[in-house]
């Protein structure tokens, strides 16, 4: 339980710690939070005396000017109040804008394998819906430490110097209310941990559905990702239903318990004030303040619900950005410079988990040859390649760049060094240029040009609506699946780098496209190191060498013509795809 409660109090450090950069909104607020207090604490205060002479003294002057000092008191109060919230709800979004920045920025330097353990809906909960919440903490925690905090220590004064004995009658309930209070606010933390996982669950559906929806709809399975929807909004409303329950006891538990104080003050006062020993303006006054302060001690009290909520969410987004990335720069380590290109996987063996995918693997590439993996699917073709772009590190062995392990040297100098066309066309909500741009952000229109020349993709561009400046949708959801793939090669041709890695680059073309983009590989990958994975074999017979993956060691290696004479897996394969 302690260590539970020690989670809870460095979430709620942490979310605190953000406003601290923001802490002259929060002293403007404390200001406002000041003068609402304080009216509140004269409204209470003048009762006495204003109904002492009006009543008593007959002045009727007083009695005039009080509906306008009362108009007057409660337009200051207005401003007062407007200007707290104002800045207090301002810091808060500012705080909460850094918590997103710094949790997407973390997770943008999360290693690969973290996005393959979590779901992308989960990871979109978390930015999104998981910081709404501790926004939401952090404005009415804020509020209430301030605003209501000083209004209960306002009017708390104004009853004590009216009547400490009345005063310590009322409150002596008010500690009754704090374990209810805790109880309820554990409750609400634990139950709202559990509301974010079922809405995290929600996103994933969403998002695994409306990016498949083709494939929904060509299998007809549109009723049955609804009910899987329903089940899973269904799960999530049974955990709001309790958080309601429990938010809604609170405040009749709280009324309940301080009912017994407000009716022995009652009974007390009256009983004095007919024996004549308390006048009636005192016992009004007093009834006033103690009435008023009741106020701003529920606020407290759901604005601690409120931050029990707030910290559940935070626990959440701080064990994300505490993740340590799985890659990181080595102490010592250097920029590569511009690679000549030689890789060399030496004794490399890997693992997912307990399973090895890699066993063993040694494999020289020189500069500017073409090296092509193929073999039998699930065989480490794909995981081999990631060695060398660092998305994973090898369990054992080792990847050598121009002769020096890659993990010697910076992730950044060394993903500058390979240009990726994946099996998978990743393109951006974005305008063509854009896109193209990935593979050098500063590029210029001339050079963007360039590379779509050389990919052949110019032609098609210029018949888009607005050229290189049309916007291509989601995942390039508006171009044909050659198109797409076209665009990433000219994405890879912008970056020049020194080694290229081609995962199926030309799976997703037509024929035609396909004569077009292998004449525009071939010339990219002259003067570069190459790696090709291909299961269509007919693309990779003029590489230097085709190395055969099965079940993660290296089959046989050799020329396309070499392999063919020895006759053994290599040639089963091709004589399996040319006789189909």
């Amino acid at each position: 339980m302690s260590a539970v409660n020690e989670k809870a109090k460095d979430a709620f450090q942490r979310l605190l710690a953000y406003s601290r950069p923001y802490w002259w909104r929060i002293a403007v607020a404390a200001l406002g939070s000041l003068g609402v207090g304080a009216m509140d604490g004269a409204l209470a205060y003048l009762v006495e005396p204003v109904l002492r002479k009006i009543f008593s003294g007959k002045e009727t002057g007083i009695f005039v000017l009080l509906p306008i000092g009362i108009i007057v008191l409660y337009a200051l109060r207005g401003v007062c109040r407007y200007t707290n919230d104002f800045f207090i709800r301002s810091a808060g979004q500012l705080a909460v804008q850094d918590v997103r920045n710094d949790l997407y920025q973390k997770n943008m330097g999360l290693s690969l394998g973290y996005f393959f353990h979590n779901e992308t809906g989960i990871l979109m909960s978390r930015v999104i819906s998981d910081v709404a919440i501790m926004q939401e903490g952090v404005a009415s925690v804020i509020t209430g430490l301030f605003r209501d905090g000083i209004s209960a220590v306002s009017l708390l004064c104004v009853i004590f110097y009216r009547d400490w004995k009345l005063a310590l009658i009322s409150f002596v309930v008010i500690p009754l209310t704090v374990i209810p209070a805790q109880k309820i606010g554990k409750r609400i933390k634990g139950l709202a941990r559990h509301g974010q996982e079922k809405m995290g669950d929600l996103a994933s559906i969403l998002q695994e559905t409306y990016s498949g929806i083709k494939v929904v709809k060509a299998f007809g399975l549109e009723t049955r990702e609804v009910e899987r929807f329903r089940r899973s909004n269904e799960e999530f409303y049974y955990f709001i239903r309790k958080n309601i329950k429990y938010e809604g006891l609170s405040a009749p538990i709280m009324e309940f318990i301080i009912s017994f104080g407000v009716a022995a003050v009652i009974w007390v006062g009256g009983s004095s004030v007919m024996q004549g020993t308390r006048s009636a303006s005192e016992f009004f006054s007093f009834i006033t303040a103690m009435v008023l302060v009741f106020t701003p001690v529920k606020r407290l009290i759901a604005s601690y619900n409120n931050l029990q909520r707030s910290v559940g969410a935070a626990e959440r987004v701080f064990e994300v950005m505490d993740e340590e990335p799985e890659i990181v720069d080595l102490p010592g380590s250097g920029d590569l410079g511009r690679a000549k290109g030689e890789v060399e996987f030496r004794d490399v063996h890997f693992k997912y988990d307990d399973e090895y995918v890699l066993q063993g693997v040694n494999l020289m590439a020189r500069r500017g040859e073409v090296i092509a993996l193929v073999g039998p699917s699930g065989g480490g073709k794909t995981t081999l390649v990631s060695l060398i772009t660092r998305f994973y590190d090898p369990t054992s062995g080792s990847v050598l760049l121009d002769g020096v392990d890659i993990r010697q040297r910076t992730v950044k100098s060394l993903l500058e060094q390979i240009a990726l066309v994946d099996q998978e066309t990743i393109l951006f909500n974005d305008t063509i240029a854009n896109n193209i741009r990935y593979g050098k952000i500063d590029a210029t229109d001339a050079e963007v040009e360039a590379a779509a020349r050389a990919a052949f993709a110019h032609e098609f561009i210029l018949e888009l609506p607005e050229g290189y400046e049309t916007n291509i949708g989601d995942r390039g959801v508006r171009l044909s699946g050659g198109q797409r793939q076209r665009l990433c090669i000219a994405r890879a041709i912008l970056k020049n780098a020194p080694i290229l890695i081609l995962d199926e680059a030309t799976s997703a073309l037509d024929t035609e496209s396909e004569q077009m983009v292998q004449q525009a590989l071939n010339n990219l990958m002259h003067n570069r190191t190459t790696f090709v994975i291909a299961h269509r074999l007919s693309t990779i017979t003029h590489a230097d060498r085709i190395v055969v993956l099965e079940k993660g060691t290296v089959a046989e290696m050799g020329s396309h013509q070499a392999l063919l004479e020895n006759d053994g897996l290599y040639s089963r394969l091709h004589g399996m795809q040319f006789k189909a």
